[in-house]
């Protein structure tokens, strides 16, 4: 069961050059973890390591950056495996540093909304050439035709959700609006590395859900924080579980030029460095 952060002490920033691999066996970092996950805290803790040893320039990363969005993920009971595609952990160079930054997938979205237990129906999908007839935002009507694909090109993404007391609500965007929504809140849309260039469909089913479940859903605590800590550097947790956030792939900003997402490249940590330090968390 998801939890939040009691530890009376703040999250602070990284420490030195202590890696990861010596703060996760720190007996304070476990315990830490077992009051957010319980019996699934050791599981989790090693899904961090393989993550982080499966990216070279994560394992660059401020270990503390990696550790406190491996918390964000932890408090809101979501993987980190990238395969799995719930939540990520990314990293960029924040004018200089390497920091890790905390993303959602949609599928993350979509299993928040349903543990509230006020979704009858939830999905997002792509429409291809073919498919999309027309969509009326007044009356919130879609009209497509599944048996109308004439090509592999997708057309158009929706986002959809209908509550238990019968609410129905659609997002509908074409792939130029996703791409011009990318363009104007994500510095790293054209990096090469970009996961809008690597993994553009995921980026856009999770872009239309996201807008339609702020706008539209039933925010949750869980959802709540997920609005907010999405794509961002986890700077602090409070002990009351409020959480201090950096956006560092908005396009507001003087480093557009300076921040890169960068590829996952198969690669080992060396993790035999010593660690004294009196806090963790």
């Amino acid at each position: 069961m998801a939890g939040t952060l009691t530890n009376p002490r703040k999250l602070k920033g990284a420490v030195g050059t202590t890696t990861l691999k010596t703060m996760v066996n720190d007996e304070r970092t476990k315990n830490k973890f077992k009051e957010l996950l319980g019996n699934k805290a050791a599981g989790f803790l090693t899904s961090l390591l393989n993550t982080t040893n499966g990216n070279k320039q994560l394992q660059e990363a401020e270990p503390q950056s990696i550790l406190k969005a491996g918390a964000i993920a932890a408090t809101l009971d979501l993987p980190i495996d990238p395969n799995l595609g719930f939540s990520y952990i990314v990293p960029y160079n924040n004018k200089g540093r390497n920091e890790a930054q905390f993303q959602l997938g949609y599928k993350g979205f979509i299993q928040l909304a349903i543990r509230t237990g006020q979704y009858k129906k939830i999905n997002v999908t792509e429409l291809y050439e073919g498919q999309f007839e027309s969509y009326d935002p007044i009356t919130d009507e879609l009209k497509y035709n599944l048996d109308g694909k004439i090509s592999d090109e997708v057309t158009h993404y929706i986002a959809y959700f209908q509550t238990t007391n019968g609410f129905e609500k659609y997002n509908v965007m074409s792939k130029a609006e996703v791409k011009e929504h990318a363009k104007k809140f994500s510095k790293t849309f054209l990096s090469r590395f970009s996961s809008w260039q690597t993994n553009f469909d995921s980026m856009a089913k999770k872009t239309v859900l996201k807008l339609l479940l702020s706008k539209f859903g039933i925010l949750s605590i869980e959802m709540q924080t997920a609005q907010k800590v999405d794509q961002a550097v986890i700077k602090e947790i409070e002990p009351d579980g409020n959480v201090e956030v950096e956006y560092v792939d908005s396009p507001e900003g003087d480093n557009a030029n300076d921040i890169k997402e960068v590829e996952i490249i198969d690669s080992e940590e060396d993790t035999t460095e010593s660690f004294d330090s009196e806090e963790i968390f």
